[in-house]
């Protein structure tokens, strides 16, 4: 059966001498249009882990500080929620991309939504500098990231074995951006405060921007095209439905229904909405083939593995970010660094690392492991990177090293996860609703962010024997309980390992 969506070539399986054949010159054995894509993603990621590596600090700083001084539980649960609605956000780029403007215009417009929010985070004092610059931030990185992911995707046939590497290739420019944004934001936080540091977000942001400015021409016309384009009448009733949204929200903000206490709450919730409603349309849809349904119903298992990957992982901007803050020793052969370099860790193990697994899942081909044993594999390691933290229980000055080991292990199931999960979404998305579908991926990082975000709450250094310990065998346990439903997860999805 074709995978070809009909009306569109936005994803079409590229053949011969396409983008995304073999023929011609390539990036590292992949189609060049991959170069492209890597290098935006690398500028949008520069600016977007150089502001969040800060924004925690900026939030329960105290005023004295140059912070705003809220507490640390409130500040954990605005960054949860912030980052839950980067990826509550990519449903929105789901839908411009599927049917408003296509997924190249959809990603031009988010990346000019991306640096108008760090120059307002930048040059805006105080709190309504921080709601218009992450609002705009979260918006136009969740509507970049369903849509590069969905471009990416359309480089490669759902059998070329070359995809999975192409997405982690991908994924080497997301974290060569999350290499060098914290390291120079955190730097210039320290040494002239917080608001030049966003600035710089802004700046590597603005860069990002200029560069795909003068190569979008070279992507094909397809690009631009719409799978399932909006009617006139069906525009203005989803411009009705977006400033209502606006105002409810507006409303519940004003009279203190919505709060930085609960809005990890409020946020955890319409993603899980969402996130229901998505799989109900995508099962339902008259465009949904018997074959494609199927594949739908095997990703449930993948949701909920997911969702608690990122749990644990995005803790790195919330509980991992307070401990580096207030239990690991920065002060390294007498000179103290700021802590928060820590971030850079993860993806400097990506940098280091990616190539191997792009070189091994290549070199396997058919013989690599099925994305549900790679999925256990990376939440069993996961979960052991959380159980290390009680070798350090009490200790209020931890060695960097054990930070280092922790990072190490969490990110070797990242690389087993996160490129290979959007790999595996663009190959199981119905061929009428591939957006969508992504998108659907994106909600459950969402929850697996916010979660990280609410979590947070319940750590301290008394509890924090409890905690690691709880943390590290929920992702084992269902590690392995995916793992154990594989032959029957593989066999829903029909022909897709």
């Amino acid at each position: 059966m074709s995978n070809s969506p009909q009306g569109s070539s936005v994803v079409a399986a590229p053949q011969g001498n396409t983008p995304g054949g073999t023929a011609g010159k390539t990036f590292f054995g992949h189609p060049r249009m991959l170069a492209n894509l890597f290098s935006v993603e690398m500028w949008e990621r520069f600016s977007f882990y150089g502001m969040q590596v800060i924004m925690l600090y900026y939030l329960y700083f105290s005023v004295s500080e140059g912070g705003l001084g809220l507490n640390e539980a409130a500040a954990t649960g605005v960054m949860g929620a912030y980052g839950g609605m980067v990826y509550l956000f990519a449903i929105l780029g789901g839908f411009l991309g599927d049917r408003v403007l296509g997924p190249e215009r959809t990603l031009f417009y988010s990346a000019i939504g991306i640096m108008l929010g760090h120059i307002a985070l930048a040059l805006v004092p105080g709190v309504p500098g921080v709601v218009i610059g992450l609002v705009l931030v979260a918006i136009g990185s969740g509507c970049l990231k369903t849509n590069a992911s969905v471009l990416v995707g359309s480089l490669y046939d759902q059998k070329d074995p070359r995809r999975d590497g192409g997405f982690t290739i991908f994924y080497m420019g997301v974290n060569l951006g999350a290499l060098i944004g914290p390291l120079l934001t955190d730097w210039l936080r320290v040494t002239y405060g917080f608001h030049v540091g966003f600035g710089l977000a802004a700046v590597g942001m603005a860069l990002g921007l200029i560069q795909y400015s003068l190569t979008r021409k070279r992507l094909p016309e397809s690009v631009h095209h719409l799978s399932d384009p909006l009617s006139p009448q069906q525009k203005k009733k989803a411009l009705f439905i977006a400033v209502g949204i606006v105002i409810v929200v507006a409303l519940l903000v004003i009279f203190k229904l919505i709060t930085p206490s609960n809005l990890a709450t409020w946020v955890m919730s319409l993603v899980a909405l969402f996130a229901i409603v998505l799989f109900a349309l995508l099962i339902t849809s008259k465009k949904t083939s018997a074959e494609e349904h199927s594949r739908i119903i095997s990703f449930i298992p993948m949701f909920f593995g997911n969702m608690v990957f990122f749990a644990l992982f995005q803790q790195q901007f919330t509980v991992l970010a307070i401990y580096s803050e207030s239990r690991l020793n920065w002060n390294i052969g007498g000179i103290q660094f700021p802590e928060g370099w820590f971030q850079a860790i993860n993806p400097a193990f990506i940098l280091i690392f990616g190539a191997v697994f792009t070189a091994l899942w290549t070199k396997l081909g058919d013989r690599q492991p099925t994305t549900p044993r790679k999925f256990g594999i990376a939440l069993v390691l996961i979960g052991v990177a959380f159980l290390i933290f009680l070798t350090q229980a009490g200790n209020t000055n931890v060695n960097i090293l054990w930070m280092v080991l922790i990072l190490l292990l969490a990110t070797l199931g990242e690389l087993c996860l996160s490129p290979v999960g959007m790999s595996l979404v663009s190959r199981l998305a119905p061929n009428a609703h591939r957006v969508l579908m992504m998108a659907l991926y994106f909600c459950s990082v969402s929850l697996g962010t916010v979660l990280a975000g609410w979590m947070a709450q319940f750590y301290s250094l008394e509890t924090e024997v409890s905690y690691f310990t709880t943390m590290g065998l929920i992702a084992i346990v269902t590690g392995v309980i995916i793992f154990a439903l594989n032959k029957w997860i593989v066999k829903k999805m029909v022909g897709i390992r």
